[in-house]
């Protein structure tokens, strides 16, 4: 009945004749206003106002709000909302080669990502978007994910032997804790804190952000700094939309989204530093060797072949080679 009442609302805001904006677009999301993220969607809003002058105006409803990431792209799809950052592990879901960023242990440092997902090989990716009622624009993210659980330090993928994980919703990240000889359970994001309280799953996997702002240490005994894959997100238009907007505007826009996810990257940044001390009061942290990193990617290889027909070797050999010309 909310979402109704909340979609009704949507109606009235984008066809009222009151609003000045030549171009009225609605950013939905799954995130609290306090994350990296949320921060940043607020501040794209406000710098898509002014740096178009008043033409468009960006209402943003954070916090799941309009419901989770695949009812969000649904009806980004529909048009009914107009701007989304998904994750990629999600929009998997809509277009099965997006989902390659979710490969076990692909991308092994934030420079690495960067030349990836900012450069053509991540073009290539969000181009595979197209024809699904969306247009990309780029990457943003909310940094490394991590292993928590409540059974024991995991240091090597032994450890995760009969562990009752939580994932997304993804093919490739249930295949990689089934790989590992853990039990996955794909989970909705809203739901992982009671998941972990009531024992129905013993650990999860989330960038720092995200485990601060769920206050998931709260329930968890161990973490593991694994980085095990970039928690990244497409930043994604309905593609009606986007060809609506005239050249400049769609110049702005583009400006507009590099801008909040160049800040996404700064405020993660700046928040693990400090969240991962707070974590440390609650939860026994284990940061891995370079030699038991070693052992998960070898480990994680079979996952890459598994999948490298769905993603495309193409895809796939495009981000090896970004990783080895570093």
């Amino acid at each position: 009945m909310m979402k109704k009442t909340i979609l009704a609302a949507l109606t009235l805001f984008m066809s009222t004749s009151t609003l000045a904006a030549e171009f009225n677009f609605t950013f939905a999301h799954v995130l609290s206003d306090q994350t990296p993220n949320g921060k940043a969607v607020r501040a794209f809003a406000k710098e898509v106002n002014e740096k178009s002058d008043g033409r468009i105006n960006v209402m943003v409803l954070p916090a799941g709000q309009l419901g989770g990431d695949v009812e969000i792209i649904e009806q980004l799809q529909m048009n009914m909302v107009q701007i989304a950052i998904p994750p990629t592990a999600t929009l998997g879901n809509f277009e099965p080669r997006v989902q390659i960023l979710d490969l076990p242990f692909l991308l092994p440092s934030k420079q690495v990502m960067k030349k990836v997902l900012d450069g053509p090989t991540g073009r290539k990716i969000l181009d595979t978007l197209d024809g699904h009622g969306m247009h990309a624009i780029n990457f943003w993210g909310a940094g490394f994910r991590h292993m928590t659980n409540n059974v024991r330090p995991i240091t090597s993928p032994d450890d995760l032997k009969g562990l009752k994980m939580r994932t997304m919703q993804s093919p490739i990240l249930l295949s990689t804790y089934r790989n590992f000889d853990a039990n996955p359970t794909a989970m909705a994001y809203s739901e992982v804190y009671n998941g972990l309280q009531q024992s129905v799953i013993e650990g999860q996997e989330n960038p720092i952000a995200n485990i601060t702002s769920k206050r998931f240490y709260e329930v968890q005994k161990y973490m593991t700094l694994t980085s095990n894959a970039y928690h990244g997100y497409a930043a994604i238009m309905n593609d009606k939309a986007w060809a609506s907007l005239p050249d400049d505007l769609k110049l702005v826009m583009t400006n507009a989204f590099n801008y909040g996810r160049d800040l996404s990257r700064d405020l993660t940044d700046q928040l693990e530093a400090d969240a991962l001390d707070n974590i440390k009061k609650h939860t026994e942290v284990t940061e891995l060797t370079p030699e038991q990193i070693q052992v998960f990617v070898k480990a994680s290889l079979p996952v890459h072949e598994e999948f490298r027909e769905t993603i495309t070797s193409e895809l796939l050999d495009d981000v090896y080679t970004d990783i080895n010309d570093l």
